[in-house]
């Protein structure tokens, strides 16, 4: 909820039960841990899982790249002003397989409940960041409400948000 030290190691646990080979992790906007102090947290996260925090690494022969930025959102974790976002996509390498960022780009899987106005709250500036560098596939979040899946001009885009009840399913892609 927080993402207190007892939480990330938690989820630590809980990734490494799960039957898949690589496990490739970022923060979001409730892993204040993260934040603060990210040798702490990358310590609760455990071994066997790979954190991404403005960084990439090679995966059997993939290219992937994550980061936990999103814009401004109340006092959340990992907040930048809109208008300052571009500093941070500007670190995301050409030549990318996979990007994993907490929220999405502007206009894709972006649209907030209609308690929240039923608006398209995603990032302007990793909207443009995604079209330079053009991964083959875009993985997010934070939009609860919009989970799923869009291909669009040769990018494979994935909300894959679970909801607040874990109500939306898995979405699964072949690269």
């Amino acid at each position: 909820m927080n993402g207190t030290f007892m939480e990330i190691v938690k989820v630590g646990d809980w990734l490494r039960e799960l039957p898949h080979k690589h496990k490739v992790v970022i923060a979001g906007n409730h892993d204040f841990l993260f934040e603060k102090d990210i040798n702490l947290a990358k310590n609760a996260l455990g071994p066997g899982l790979t954190y991404l925090q403005d960084s990439a690494t090679e995966i059997e022969g993939l290219k992937f790249y994550g980061s936990p930025w999103t814009p401004r959102f109340f006092d959340w974790a990992f907040n930048v002003d809109r208008g300052q976002l571009y500093r941070k996509w500007n670190l995301i390498p050409e030549g990318l397989d996979v990007l994993i960022t907490h929220g999405p780009p502007a206009g894709i899987l972006d649209k907030n409940a209609p308690a929240w106005g039923g608006i398209h709250v995603g990032c302007t500036e990793l909207y443009d960041a995604v079209k330079l560098v053009r991964p083959k596939l875009h993985v997010f979040g934070h939009i609860h409400e919009s989970n799923g899946r869009l291909d669009q001009d040769g990018t494979i885009f994935v909300n894959a948000a679970v909801g607040y009840r874990l109500e939306h399913k898995a979405v699964v892609v072949d690269l």
